[in-house]
């Protein structure tokens, strides 16, 4: 992302005694505010989208870094980026705020855990499988939707979306003929063996990347003596 030219005056934010969540959001409120940095205050929602997209691929590759020794980094440019976004909704009139997003979420998560926020008890839930069909039937009739297709985000990589429509059919118990697509068919028997099929292709480029690396080490010498023979 962007960097400012000046300093916004941090020293006053440093306090031990401030919140973490606090600090960002007084340092934010300090880099969109008059005086603070002219980059940040001109951004928009859209023109901080390739940002959050962006921040998201990285908390996945930090996820799946052995050890996982970036992910709070991660965690925290991504958090930077709801935080961005809010603030610069808060700014608007009707807009909402950080803690908007947070109440909007916390209720969204008891209503679609009746099993445990309900009148019945927790031991009641059922298996795994039964709560994933009771949230994606919440969710359809809160969104209105007619398909499982439906509400798909255009953006998301195939091996992504081919995992969620495969989710939403299951937790529908549809019972999807997918043997006239050897690739499809490949994918699905995949995923119903509990693959990450998507985290496999990710796994499958480090490895191919690996690879080339070790190639190109390997042709060097050989590059060099070719050069030095001139």
């Amino acid at each position: 992302m962007g960097a400012c030219a000046g300093d916004v005056g941090s020293d006053a934010l440093a306090g031990e005694a401030v919140r973490g969540i606090d600090r960002l959001l007084a340092t934010m409120d300090r880099l969109r505010s008059p005086g603070g940095c002219p980059w940040d205050a001109e951004q928009t929602h859209l023109s901080l989208a390739r940002y959050t997209l962006e921040e998201a691929h990285e908390v996945v590759e930090a996820l799946e870094t052995p050890g996982m020794p970036g992910l709070r980094e991660e965690l925290g440019d991504l958090l930077l980026q709801i935080v961005f976004h809010a603030r610069i909704s808060q700014e608007s009139p009707g807009g909402f705020s950080l803690d908007d997003v947070a109440a909007a979420v916390s209720e969204k998560l008891i209503r679609r855990h009746p099993e445990v926020f309900g009148a019945g008890p927790v031991a009641d839930a059922g298996p795994g499988d039964d709560r994933r069909a009771r949230w994606e039937e919440i969710k359809r009739r809160e969104h209105d939707r007619r398909s499982v297709t439906e509400g798909l985000p255009p953006g998301l990589p195939p091996l992504a979306a081919l995992t969620v429509l495969y989710d939403r059919a299951q937790a529908a118990g549809l019972d999807v003929d997918a043997t006239s697509d050897p690739v499809l068919l490949r994918h699905c028997t995949e995923l119903a063996a509990g693959i990450d099929i998507a985290a496999a292709e990710r796994a499958m480029l480090r490895r191919y990347s690996a690879l080339i690396r070790a190639a190109e080490s390997a042709a060097a010498p050989a590059s060099r003596s070719r050069a030095a023979a001139r």
